[in-house]
């Protein structure tokens, strides 16, 4: 039963046993366009394409401190999609001993295209939200998804 402030935290629970598989069926319904269909992304690529898309391009520790992973986990990802054509790597100007990570100028526009629905989306949905609502729905999300682990 709901309360004047809002739902029980049980029926919070029922509505979001009934939202969490409509949210990742929409999520799967969303494929790679067939610009990347010679491209095996797995959904661990999704962040990462993401933050180089929304934030442009970045060492190889700034990508590993954003997806939460170890630099060489990280490393292995950028190299396989580099080696797949999807991401470039180049010399930082600045110190030669970094590399700079992009999206490849060629598969840019397909990448934009599949990330951006979603990227939209969640624009719509968080921007009628303060900026502290915003807080607890992500608060909310990562403690769920950090509960199993």
């Amino acid at each position: 039963m709901a309360t004047e402030s809002g739902p029980t935290v049980e029926d919070g629970v029922r509505e979001l046993l009934l939202l969490m598989p409509r949210l990742v069926g929409r999520a799967k319904r969303t494929p790679p366009p067939p610009e990347l269909d010679d491209v095996a992304l797995a959904p661990r690529h999704l962040s990462l394409l993401a933050y180089l898309l929304f934030d442009g391009p970045m060492t190889v520790n700034e990508l590993a401190g954003r997806l939460e992973i170890a630099p060489t986990t990280a490393s292995l990802m950028i190299g396989d999609l580099s080696r797949q054509g999807v991401l470039e790597r180049a010399e930082d100007p600045d110190d030669r001993r970094r590399t700079i990570v992009s999206i490849h100028a060629d598969k840019r526009p397909a990448v934009d295209a599949w990330l951006a629905r979603g990227a939209k989306a969640w624009e719509a949905a968080l921007a009628p939200l303060s900026p502290g609502e915003r807080a607890v729905v992500i608060r909310t999300l990562r403690a769920y998804e950090e509960y199993g682990s």
